[in-house]
């Protein structure tokens, strides 16, 4: 299990993250929604040490993230897959060479890292890609790319930094289907986006993070059900009501 614990963090005077708390259940889908810019992607990154926290304390299976060593935060890395909200792919790398850089860091040797290649790319249903380079993928595929190197690790999490931003409906399907899947291999995700329509259907768990705290936590019945004003607002994708100023009256004349 993941337990964030009363977890602030500001950027100069910004202060984004207020006192977060969340514990994230083992063999679950738990979502994180709320609005651009509330701080979903920095509390993924407070995870995995990207960023380290002003305050507030991060156990992963009991272990206190922040009293790690180098050899235990890279341990951690190893049993945590991260897909990044772009996909981060070199480039000038084929796919197939993407994905072996982190089983080529973790000594697998070269018969192993051939078939967890393939088998990873089967999963993302990409099979027979692995000398393409990033530029021939569609938006869609190199993100699936993103998941297949984050499974070919064999985590025990996935954090998923917004996965459907970008895509169009289809793809935006296909990746929570994937999501799903790598649920059903029992990898535990924590998914974090503004996509009500893809956090609804990965979602065993949804956390409302609103001004720098987790405003309500619930399952997809329960957050559709909510009372909270705020809640509401977000997942029904209704605006602020802005006051607007009645237009000057000329004057005859």
């Amino acid at each position: 299990m993941i337990v964030l614990d009363s977890l602030t963090k500001s950027f100069g005077s910004s202060r984004i993250l207020k006192g977060l708390s969340l514990e994230v259940p083992d063999g679950q889908n738990t979502v994180i929604i709320g609005a651009s810019g509330s701080g979903k992607s920095v509390t993924l990154k407070l995870i995995v040490r990207l960023l380290e926290p002003d305050d507030g304390r991060i156990t992963v299976d009991g272990v206190d993230v922040g009293e790690m060593d180098r050899d235990d935060l890279t341990a951690l890395r190893g049993r945590i897959g991260y897909v990044f909200q772009f996909a981060a792919l070199f480039d000038s790398m084929s796919v197939a060479e993407n994905i072996r850089m982190g089983l080529a860091r973790r000594g697998h040797d070269e018969q192993a890292i051939r078939k967890r290649i393939e088998e990873s790319l089967e999963v993302v249903e990409l099979g027979g890609s692995e000398d393409k380079l990033p530029a021939e993928l569609s938006g869609g595929m190199r993100k699936r790319v993103g998941i297949a190197r984050a499974i070919a690790l064999k985590p025990r999490y996935i954090l998923y930094d917004e996965p459907t931003t970008g895509l169009d409906p289809v793809t935006a399907a296909v990746m929570d289907q994937l999501i799903m899947r790598t649920r059903d291999l029992g990898v535990t995700g924590l998914v974090v986006t503004h996509d009500m329509r893809s956090a609804f259907s990965v979602g065993d768990r949804l956390a409302m993070l609103h001004d720098g705290s987790i405003r309500q936590v619930g399952t997809v019945r329960e957050m559709q059900a909510s009372h909270d004003p705020v809640v509401r607002q977000f997942i029904e994708g209704r605006p602020e009501r802005v006051a607007l100023e009645p237009p000057a009256r000329r004057s005859a004349g």
